[in-house]
């Protein structure tokens, strides 16, 4: 058993200089401007496939379905896509994200939470997988009619997070997911319906590193599971473990090994698809922070280096660029370009934002000459980071671009002045 840093084709640092892939990031900052968003596209692609030959060695019948949610760029779904991902769509615009990308019908998940009656018939209309975050949707589903498969969102009872509580998505706390002791009464109420193909599913935590985890959280699940499915005569065509897959933020944290990861899962799976006597069903997850999270990076600027109670650096890598800091404490180290190989000491960074929330690196090792016009990298910022950015004091939206090899090519352009005022109107007594 070895654990893995997950960083075989990172950014790297070459004469103190920061590369992404191939590309120096001076060259980015200089053709894009800052802040913005860079992913390699080579490590997006060895991130799944790296994933994908581990758990189909122990299980062939296994696939990917990518959680759009996390990084939303159709440039960088179609990346997925042609490695053989499916999409799981929290919302009935990602559905229309996966078909823009060429996917729909059972190449697509459907696993939004507490639903309204347009989502519902949205989502029914679409062909999709549907996946119900509770029971009490079903009857709400059926008035608009019966989905080709159905499958329930199960919350086994027990949930971890290594990055905060707030994103644990299991267990008692957890806002997901049909209470264990209800997963009968869902697949019976499903079944007396008229349905007739299934599949079940789970969200097991988020951001794991620790393969004994999976293991048991896939044998709660398939202790529910198992039993619904033996006791209501139910062949379940998938069963699907969630995300979570997780990776190092800090760089003294050991990476997930996917290998060990793969094997106790399927050593689990198998053991209890014959415990329940279940037809063996496909194999699948959702993850989306282990193909794209450290694949992705924040590239500002240093505009002002402020001295008063601490030193403080002053970038444009805000709380509206890059919101996990702020939001839940979330860790992104921090690289000054041309810098790496100086002497360090104890300095904050925040962005440009009118809130304290904003000072969102505190006591940081940083390297002591940083000063006005350097560059400042963010990594681990390829999940949960563009997905999460928004408008506020007027500071727009970031551009998006896409390094691979030596080349780079813009994949979103930044936001304008007019993109602030789109959908807005004035009465015209209010111009008077």
């Amino acid at each position: 058993m070895h654990n893995e840093r997950h960083d075989e084709l990172i950014m790297r640092i070459e004469n103190q200089k920061i590369y992404f892939d191939q590309v120096p990031a001076a060259d980015i900052a200089e053709a894009y401007g800052t802040p913005v968003y860079v992913y390699e596209e080579q490590k997006i692609r060895e991130n799944y496939r790296k994933a994908l030959r581990a758990f189909k060695k122990y299980y062939n019948d296994f696939r990917f379905f990518y959680a759009v949610k996390a990084s939303n760029n159709p440039a960088l779904t179609h990346i997925l896509r042609q490695e053989g991902a499916g999409i799981d769509a929290a919302s009935v615009n990602e559905i229309l994200l996966a078909r823009e990308v060429g996917l729909g019908g059972e190449d697509v998940m459907f696993s939004g939470n507490f639903l309204s009656d347009d989502d519902l018939e949205q989502g029914l209309r679409s062909g999709v997988i549907f996946n119900l975050d509770d029971i009490s949707l079903l009857p709400r589903l059926l008035r608009f009619g019966k989905p080709e498969i159905l499958s329930f969102r199960v919350n086994p009872g027990y949930g971890r997070s290594n990055v905060g509580d707030y994103v644990t998505n299991a267990g008692p706390r957890a806002k997901f997911g049909v209470h264990p002791d209800q997963v009968m009464e869902a697949y019976a109420m499903a079944k007396d319906a008229g349905i007739t193909r299934f599949g079940a599913h789970m969200m097991p935590g988020s951001c794991i590193t620790d393969p004994d985890y999976f293991a048991l959280i896939t044998e709660m699940l398939m202790d529910l599971v198992g039993r619904a499915g033996k006791e209501l005569g139910i062949h379940f065509e998938f069963i699907d473990l969630g995300g979570g897959l997780g990776i190092p933020y800090k760089p003294d944290e050991e990476g997930l090994d996917i290998e060990e990861t793969a094997a106790r899962v399927a050593e689990v799976f198998q053991r209890k698809v014959k415990e329940f006597d279940l037809c063996p069903p496909r194999l699948m997850m959702e993850p989306a922070r282990y193909f794209m999270g450290d694949a992705g990076y924040v590239l500002g600027k240093i505009h002002a280096v402020k001295h008063s109670y601490t030193e403080i650096l002053g970038t444009d890598i805000g709380m509206n660029v890059l919101a996990r800091p702020a939001m839940y404490g979330a860790y992104h180290h921090l690289y000054v370009d041309g810098r790496e190989g100086e002497e360090k000491r104890r300095i904050g960074v925040c962005g440009q934002i009118c809130e304290n929330t904003d000072y969102w690196a505190r006591d940081r090792m940083l390297p002591v000459n940083s000063t006005v016009g350097d560059l400042v990298v963010a990594d681990n910022a390829g999940a949960y980071g563009y997905t999460m950015s928004y408008q506020y004091n007027g500071r727009l939206r970031p551009a998006e671009v896409l390094v691979n090899g030596k080349e780079h090519v813009l994949i979103r352009g930044r936001e304008t002045f007019e993109d602030m005022l789109r959908h807005t109107q004035v009465p015209e007594r209010l111009r008077s």
